[in-house]
C-alpha cells in the first residue's frame, strides 16, 4: 500500500499541469495531502467557522465546488476533497465501496479535528455521504444530497432500469483498454446526454477534466466506483435495518431536466426531515448549468435555523 500510495505521489509531482481554465477557489484556500484510511486524499480548505464538506461525483472533481466554496467560505470552514481513486487523490488499489469511502471522510475530519460538519454531495459524492451520515449521524448537522441515487435506497431496482445510465454496468480491462487514450470521447458523452443544454458544460471545464481522467489508474478507480453499487446496495440496506432512517436535515436537489423530484422520493426512504428542491434550467450538472440557483439554494438551506 505505501509503495502504491509513493508512486502515485511521484506521478503526480512530475506531471504536466492540466492548462485548461475553470472556475478557481478564492486565493485564501490552501491544498493539502492527507492521509486518511491507508490512502492519501487531496483536499481544499478554507474559510472559517463551521465546517462543511463538499463531495464531488464521477465525470468531475473537487474543483466543481469552486463558486458553492467561495460563497459558503464567508461563514463556514469548507474542507473539500477528492475521492479515492479520483482528481488528485491518490490511486488506491481497492476501496471503492462506499462504506470504505466513508471511513475516508471520517478519518479526514478527525485529521482536521473536525468533530461535525454539513455534508453537500452530487452524484458518486451522494453516495460516499450517505454512508457517512448513516454511520455518523452524531457528526452531520445538515445533509444535502444532489442529483444521483443512493444504492439499495428507495427506487433504486426501478431506477437501474433507465437506459441511460448503461455505465454501471460498463468496466473491466476490457472496457478500461477501449477507453485508454479516448476518455474525451467517452466522458463527452456524460456531459452531453445528462445535460439540460450541453452548451452550457463548457470546452475550458470538458479539456481540464478529461485530462484528469485520463491520468494513469484514474478510468480504472471511475470503474471501480461503479462496480462496487452491489456491495453499496446491501451495505445501505444494512444500515437503514440497523440505524434507522436519518434524523438530520436532509436537502434533496435534483436538477430540473436529470432526477427533479426523484432525489425527494429516494430520500424519503431513507430520512425522517427531508426538503425538496429543485435547480430549475440545468440537467445532471448542476454546477456547470445554474450555478447561481445552486449556490442559493445550498447556502439558504445551510444557513436556516
Amino acid at each position: 500500500m505505501r509503495f502504491l500510495v509513493a508512486v502515485s505521489a511521484l506521478f503526480l509531482a512530475f506531471a504536466p499541469p492540466v492548462r485548461a481554465e475553470v472556475p478557481a477557489y478564492p486565493a485564501s484556500f490552501e491544498t493539502r495531502e492527507i492521509t486518511a484510511n491507508g490512502t492519501v486524499l487531496h483536499v481544499r480548505i478554507g474559510g472559517k467557522g463551521p465546517a462543511v464538506l463538499l463531495l464531488h461525483g464521477y465525470g468531475e472533481t473537487g474543483d466543481m465546488w469552486a463558486p458553492l466554496a467561495a460563497a459558503l467560505m464567508r461563514d463556514h470552514q469548507v474542507i473539500v476533497p477528492d475521492l479515492r481513486g479520483m482528481g488528485l487523490s491518490a490511486v488506491a488499489p481497492g476501496g471503492y465501496d462506499k462504506k470504505t469511502q466513508a471511513a475516508d471522510m471520517v478519518a479526514l475530519l478527525d485529521a482536521l479535528k473536525v468533530t461535525q460538519a454539513d455534508v453537500v454531495a452530487h452524484d458518486i459524492g451522494n453516495m460516499v455521504a450517505y454512508a457517512f451520515a448513516v454511520q455518523n449521524q452524531k457528526r452531520v448537522t445538515r445533509l444535502v444530497l444532489i442529483d444521483a441515487p443512493v444504492p439499495g435506497i428507495g427506487p433504486w431496482e426501478e431506477i437501474l432500469k433507465n437506459p441511460l445510465l448503461w455505465h454501471f454496468r460498463f468496466g473491466g480491462p476490457d472496457m478500461e483498454r477501449l477507453v485508454a487514450g479516448r476518455e474525451r470521447i467517452y466522458l463527452d458523452r456524460f456531459w452531453n446526454e445528462f445535460s439540460a443544454d450541453p452548451a452550457h458544460f463548457d470546452e475550458a471545464s470538458r479539456a481540464h477534466y478529461a485530462a484528469i481522467y485520463a491520468r494513469p489508474g484514474h478510468m480504472h478507480a471511475g470503474f471501480a466506483q461503479f462496480a462496487a453499487f452491489d456491495q453499496d446496495a446491501i451495505d445501505n440496506r444494512g444500515f437503514l435495518a440497523a440505524q434507522g432512517k436519518l434524523g438530520m436535515p436532509v436537502l434533496a436537489l435534483g436538477g430540473e431536466k436529470s432526477f427533479a423530484g426523484t432525489m425527494a422520493t429516494v430520500m424519503r426512504a431513507a430520512a425522517t426531515n427531508v426538503t425538496q428542491g429543485i435547480v430549475p434550467a440545468s440537467g445532471h450538472w448542476i454546477m456547470e448549468e445554474n450555478p447561481d440557483a445552486t449556490v442559493k439554494l445550498v447556502t439558504d438551506f445551510l444557513g436556516a435555523k
